[in-house]
């Protein structure tokens, strides 16, 4: 399909060029039994994967985003098909503000068998020697791209399942209606912003009382205004070469916040993701800066909404569409279970109607070869008109710069704090700057 293979362009090009609390259930899967025994080789060694003789379980800390609660139910479904003799003991927890502290916690006390995060955590916990190698069995089934994302000193700890894309979602009949065109440039966005105003349309729909998605969009503009210009700003950070006080570029990405919060709906600091989204659907908003998740709930509302989504312009007009790694399986180098790991591994990339049900399920894109999600996705001609061009790029570029944990969740809380006027801009800046240490884990 032209999906596949324009996100297969769109790897290539770019990358080699530069959440939840309790668990829910969902529709079973079934695999064909005369693949419960494989073996398979690599070039280095030969892996087994066969449903143990005894019942074995293994532990799961699930870090998931707001599209993600039920896939463990799919997957112990598909596991109990398959490899009746392994079971899932999972803990699902938010991955913005519950993961990195559970992992710390673990880290104590001996790590699951299974962790499953973002590829950015590969960067903050590989160095440390906790996670276990993946096999090339099963990353040979990962786009060879997206093992780039999950790669520390050239070996890959992590499977990279699926993927998101970011930026900014819009209303494509509400555009047609008021003769919008798709802004490049700053100013070209004021004018929608003002049109809207004019108009009584409300310009962007925002949830700023989720933190994480003030960090998450200050993150956007910051590729395209901060490391886009220059990939190792929070090297230079950490060596005193720049500031957040001292840098325009960055002080612009946190003024963005300013932007939408003066352009978005005055109860935004209580109205949570869920309703946003319902809002952005209903026509009460024009615009919303975001990612791949909210498209489970624009199309769970509303499965004819027609919505594109386009980068938000930077300073210099060459925003480029971001590209995010997300669902990275991962294991513990202490764990005694290898071998039904190993299972769980040839489940996860091996068991294409599993993968494609995820897929659709989380309207999310495929980092497998050779498996493409079936669910519509209206911003999809967009995406692959930016990936054509070479306009899209992966995120985990600034996420390693400047951690996720301890940082920009920190920050965000700050930005938070300015736009309620509880502190200052520059307050804001130095509070970035104060915690340094803590912008990079090794």
């Amino acid at each position: 399909m032209k999906k596949k293979k324009i996100f297969s362009l769109l790897l290539v090009a770019t990358m080699t060029s530069s959440m939840l609390s309790a668990c829910s259930s969902n529709s079973p899967n079934t695999t064909d039994d005369s693949t419960v025994e494989t073996t398979e080789t690599s070039e280095s060694t030969e892996v087994t994967t066969k449903s143990p003789d005894e019942l074995v379980t293994l532990t799961v800390l699930a870090g998931q985003s707001s599209t993600d609660a039920g896939i463990e139910d799919m997957i112990d479904v598909a596991l109990a098909e398959k490899y009746p003799n392994i079971k899932l003991n999972w803990e699902c927890v938010d991955w913005g503000n519950d993961f990195q502290p559970k992992m710390q916690q673990y880290m104590q006390s001996g790590l699951p068998d299974i962790m499953i995060g973002k590829a950015q955590d590969i960067r903050t916990y590989a160095p440390q020697g906790i996670l276990g190698e993946i096999d090339s069995t099963y990353t040979s089934r990962v786009l060879d791209a997206a093992n780039q994302s999950a790669a520390y000193n050239d070996n890959v700890y992590g499977v990279v399942f699926n993927a998101l894309y970011q930026g900014v979602y819009y209303n494509k009949d509400m555009f047609k209606e008021n003769n919008w065109t798709i802004p490049k440039t700053l100013d070209e966005l004021q004018v929608i912003i003002d049109d809207c105003n004019a108009k009584g349309i409300v310009p962007f729909a925002s949830h700023m009382v989720d933190t994480w998605s003030i960090g998450n969009v200050t993150m956007q503009f910051a590729m395209n205004d901060v490391f886009n210009k220059e990939p190792t700003w929070g090297d230079k950070f950490r060596a005193n070469e720049v500031s957040f006080s001292t840098s325009k570029e960055y002080q612009q990405a946190y003024q963005y916040n300013k932007l939408i919060f003066d352009n978005t709906f005055p109860d935004t600091f209580s109205t949570e993701q869920t309703d946003c989204d319902a809002k952005m659907v209903l026509g009460e908003a024009a615009m919303k800066v975001s990612g791949s998740w909210s498209i489970q709930n624009f199309l769970d509302i509303n499965e004819d909404f027609d919505f594109g989504i386009f980068p938000f312009p930077n300073q210099t007009g060459d925003s480029k569409l971001i590209f995010e790694p997300n669902l990275t399986i991962m294991t513990s180098a202490a764990s005694k279970n290898q071998d039904a790991i190993n299972c769980v591994l040839d489940l996860l990339t091996g068991d294409k109607d599993l993968a494609t049900e995820i897929y659709d399920y989380t309207r999310t894109a495929s980092m497998l070869k050779d498996v493409t999600p079936t669910f519509i996705n209206p911003s999809q001609e967009d995406i692959d008109k930016y990936a054509s061009d070479g306009m899209i790029v992966d995120v985990t570029i600034g996420n390693n710069q400047l951690t996720w944990g301890g940082f920009q969740e920190e920050n965000a809380k700050d930005i938070a704090a300015w736009l309620q006027g509880d502190i200052t801009f520059e307050e804001a800046l130095k509070c970035s700057d104060d915690r340094v240490a803590a912008s990079i884990v090794n």
